[in-house]
């Protein structure tokens, strides 16, 4: 298998590749990708503070240029509580594989690798949001489904 490495500012536009694959096997409709030029600068300007909140990690394809797997997360602050006095929360929100690198175990290689970040920043408490088909590889990881609903708002102009 190809090592899981830390995404690069020059990985970007393959990083947004992979989110879009994510988002198209998420979604009943082709989706546009007509955002990516304008999130571009953002996600390169994140993926060249290695000591930020924003944590990428990904497989480089072992048949062609490119990457073959992509995993993201962030660091976030919230209030403390019992458990988590720090209030430190992992919050992991883009997994993806290329279609034709699938089954080879590299989205497993990768959030190993995004775990361990998010260890070493001190988070105990890690979130995510699991698709069906993703479910049963969070599950082998010790991830528990809760029972909090979430809700969401959309500013207008955002």
């Amino acid at each position: 298998m190809s090592p899981v490495r830390r995404a690069l500012p020059e990985d970007a536009a393959e990083v947004l590749r992979l989110r879009q694959v994510m988002i198209d096997s998420m979604l009943a409709v082709d989706s546009s990708t007509g955002w990516h030029a304008e999130s571009l600068p953002t996600l390169r300007e994140r993926l060249s503070e290695p000591d930020g909140d924003f944590g990428a990690f990904v497989v480089d394809h072992p048949d062609r240029p490119g990457l073959a797997a992509l995993v993201v997360g962030t660091i976030e602050y919230r209030i403390g509580r019992a458990g988590n006095p720090r209030g430190t929360i992992g919050f992991v929100f883009s997994v993806a594989t290329d279609p034709d690198a699938r089954r080879r175990g590299y989205a497993r290689a990768c959030m190993d690798a995004l775990l361990e970040w998010f260890r070493a920043r001190g988070a105990v408490q890690i979130q995510l949001t699991a698709s069906a088909d993703a479910a049963p590889l969070y599950a082998s990881l010790g991830f528990k489904p809760k029972p909090d609903p979430l809700m969401e708002l959309l500013l207008p102009g955002a």
